[in-house]
């Protein structure tokens, strides 16, 4: 067993789920200078071994990064890119600052190797966000692809740095646009990408937006905004789905983000089912309402990725994450059409060198 195994099973789980992420965290800011140097994931001069991924318009060192919701107020980028990962999603940001739902608000299905949330965007505020992004953008210049030598690439500078916008609560449904206009116009300056979420089940009327009918002018909108912020240069925008949409619904959004020129879709966000569970059902329904993420997701996630794909075709940019927990899984997450892979319940259960054992893992592989 790894220490880390033992440290989670006999100290962690004895803790509150958002008190131990709070503790942990700090641990990894703490430590990312020293992390960086053990681990050898300084991105100054850093070499990855295997090729770089090329997608939207950016050379990443590698698939792996962090999904949104672990680092919710950009405060941890250097740390957590100190452990190995290659793009860092922080958020979910709302235009207007907001504390979130009551606690307790996170959970652990430790026998399915799950989490519940319903955090409900607890974040600084795009304002704030903005800020300390425009203190640590100055202080880091964006990633830099060096000479290749021996199949090895390095990389200079921090890592790729999404920026996840979502729908603050007070904002009434039909006035969620002018919500997200706001985020991206503070928040895409700063960003090598930008991310509308859509799809979290812990703002109410948030997952209506994901109807093509509401999506498409929301988009647009987004996508006006922040090339008025960046007029000499286009960010990337992507939008997040749920697992919990229909077939015929996956399939609208991929028609959809063709016609509107969108750069990317991420599949998927946590699920609303509850189906299969390992964990006792008396347990499940004392946690209550939220979204699942981790191994639970695995099948559902691969599938509308693949259909994604399908539908979509071979330029656009597909990201995958939900379940994903060893390097086989990043294979068949790879295999299924996905361009970048992203990860948190794992990295939660695994381990601070969870990153690391699945980028040279894939790096193994050629």
């Amino acid at each position: 067993m790894r220490a880390y195994d033992l440290l989670f099973e006999h100290a962690l789980t004895r803790v509150d789920p958002e008190r131990a992420h709070h503790a942990a965290f700090r641990a990894i800011r703490a430590a990312a200078p020293v992390t960086s140097r053990l681990l050898g994931t300084r991105h100054e001069g850093r070499a990855h071994a295997g090729a770089p991924v090329r997608a939207l318009g950016l050379s990443f060192p590698h698939p792996l990064g962090l999904a949104a919701g672990f680092d919710k107020n950009a405060v941890g980028i250097d740390g957590l890119a100190a452990l190995g990962f290659g793009h860092v999603e922080v958020g979910t940001v709302t235009g207007e600052p907001q504390p979130g739902n009551p606690r307790p608000r996170l959970f652990r299905l430790t026998a399915d190797r799950a989490i519940v949330n319903r955090m409900g965007f607890n974040n600084d505020g795009a304002e704030v966000v903005a800020r300390r992004l425009r203190r640590w953008r100055t202080a880091n210049p964006p990633v830099a692809e060096a000479a290749s030598q021996d199949g090895r690439t390095s990389f200079l500078g921090p890592p790729i740095l999404g920026v996840n916008i979502g729908k603050s609560k007070v904002v009434p449904e039909d006035d969620a646009a002018r919500d997200y206009e706001k985020s991206a116009g503070l928040l895409a300056p700063h960003a090598d990408y930008l991310v509308v979420n859509v799809s979290s089940p812990n703002t109410p009327g948030l997952r209506n937006l994901q109807a093509v009918e509401k999506l498409e002018p929301l988009l647009a909108a987004v996508r006006r905004r922040a090339d008025e912020v960046r007029p000499d240069h286009r960010v990337p925008l992507l939008v997040k789905i749920a697992p919990d949409l229909g077939d015929e619904d996956v399939a609208a959004v991929a028609d959809l983000a063709l016609a509107s020129g969108l750069d990317g879709i991420i599949a998927t966000n946590t699920t609303i089912g509850r189906d299969g569970l390992t964990t006792p059902a008396a347990r499940v329904a004392e946690v209550g309402a939220g979204g699942l993420s981790g191994r639970p997701l695995t099948e559902r996630s691969e599938a509308v990725l693949r259909m994604l794909r399908e539908r979509v075709g071979p330029d656009l940019t597909l990201v995958g994450v939900g379940g994903i927990t060893t390097v086989d899984d990043a294979r068949r997450r790879l295999a299924a059409g996905a361009d970048l892979l992203q990860g948190y319940t794992a990295f939660v259960y695994e381990g601070p060198l969870w990153p690391r054992r699945i980028v040279r893992g894939l790096a193994a592989d050629g």
